[in-house]
């Protein structure tokens, strides 16, 4: 669809243009999963990146000329995204720069782009990718990598921080206990010795780590290593198409523990396949407000939606508005890049340095205003805590179960973390 959409749009621009310096049409690549173990999250997260840049082109591109985007499905592998970086980075298909997806991936690419001055905007939050100079001394420097929300391990913190205060509020006795699970992937491990770190020091008590695979299965046995433990407080590491798993196993085997869910680990499509099973779930949103949401900037997005769903009745889960934002914030840096010296990477990058607080035009009160330096790349140290409530049975569609409240989610806390340097890559 996006494809026949920038085709289009390419060929009337290109077909009207005025002579003299032009700016150069724009190349980016999107690296998408919709056919891999994350495409539960993968699948509405790009397709906000592609109706988003499928609205820009249809309000004038950038520079006069539509973005040509050049959208894969990976399947979450990391050789395709490895052979499809060898494109981008090419003479011929040389891309200004690339909305990317997982963390194995991102990370493999990371001394490329630095190498090839590519920005890779990816939905990966690994810390690993958030220190731009290595000065933290956590992880080596990542300056061309940098990515829409807190990092999964300031998301952690900031859930931890809200568990501690959740224990005491509840006059329980000796020390919460906290256990991580997920795969044995760089994805859920992003942050696990730094969510470790601070559980200890908030006074939890550390259990040994639960692995399950990233993909839906019969997890009755993790489920019973869970309740044996004692843990108060399970972090799910996992995208929610395996967490669904985990979540309805554990309460099929009368688990009581308050799980804590990942960026990825939790959302409205989730909450009605787990049914009763997700109530309760404590997430971090990127957003400032789901889908519906009372802001400004609801006008643009619903606008946007209706690039692949023109009667505008399609209901868009979390990513989707996540996926809405990260490409907007990529298109006024590509941008800013255009009218000052051209889109190359290296302006590209420039770009995303411009502005504090930023929010994307036509996005008030939707994006968390973020601000990244070439010092920093951790775009917010805000993280935004919700409860997952589910009242009923969820067999009618998402969109219905929200309006009428069966499916709700519920801010609990905002934590504003603290910019540490010793956080900074970890």
């Amino acid at each position: 669809m996006i494809n026949k959409l920038l085709g289009t749009a390419s060929v009337a621009l290109l077909m009207c243009s005025a002579g003299g310096a032009a700016q150069a049409q724009v190349k980016l690549g999107h690296l998408a999963d919709y056919s891999g173990p994350t495409s539960d999250v993968g699948t509405p997260f790009g397709q906000g990146v592609a109706d988003a840049f499928a609205y820009v082109n249809k309000n004038g591109g950038i520079g006069g000329k539509p973005v040509d985007v050049d959208t894969n499905d990976y399947g979450y592998q990391v050789p395709r995204a490895i052979a499809l970086y060898k494109k981008w980075s090419s003479p011929d298909g040389k891309v200004a720069a690339i909305l990317g997806w997982g963390t194995a991936d991102t990370e493999a690419l990371k001394k490329f782009v630095a190498e090839d001055k590519i920005p890779d905007m990816s939905a990966s939050y690994a810390a690993a990718l958030s220190d731009p100079t290595g000065a933290g001394g956590k992880t080596e420097a990542a300056p061309y990598n940098i990515f829409y929300g807190p990092t999964y391990s300031d998301a952690l913190r900031a859930e931890l921080t809200w568990a501690a205060e959740d224990w005491k509020a509840k006059g329980k006795p000796g020390k919460p206990k906290f256990v991580h699970m997920g795969a044995n992937h760089p994805y859920p491990n992003a942050p696990k010795a730094a969510g470790a770190a601070l559980a200890a020091e908030l006074g939890f008590e550390v259990l040994e780590p639960i692995v399950f695979a990233l993909t839906p299965g019969d997890y009755s046995a993790q489920c019973l290593t869970l309740k044996s433990s004692g843990a108060n407080y399970a972090y799910l590491g996992n995208t929610a198409g395996s967490n669904i798993s985990v979540l309805n196993a554990c309460k099929a085997a009368g688990v009581d523990v308050q799980f804590l869910g990942n960026v990825w680990g939790m959302d409205e499509n989730a909450a009605k396949a787990a049914g009763a099973a997700a109530n309760g779930v404590v997430f971090p949103l990127r957003t400032a407000v789901a889908w519906g949401g009372n802001a400004p900037g609801m006008k643009t997005m619903m606008d946007i939606s209706k690039m692949s769903d023109a009667a505008g009745t399609a209901y868009r889960p979390v990513h989707y508005v996540a996926g809405v934002c990260t490409a907007l914030y990529m298109k006024e840096a590509v941008e800013w890049a255009a009218k000052n010296g051209g889109a190359t990477g290296e302006n590209v990058l420039k770009g995303f340095y411009q502005k504090k607080d930023w929010v994307p035009a036509g996005m008030e009160g939707v994006c968390v205003p973020s601000t990244w330096t070439d010092k920093d790349h951790r775009g917010t140290m805000k993280v935004d805590l919700y409860r997952m409530n589910v009242s009923g049975a969820t067999d009618a569609p998402v969109g219905d179960l929200v309006k009428n409240g069966t499916i709700k989610m519920e801010k609990v806390k905002t934590v504003e973390l603290p910019r540490k340097a010793e956080w900074l890559g970890w």
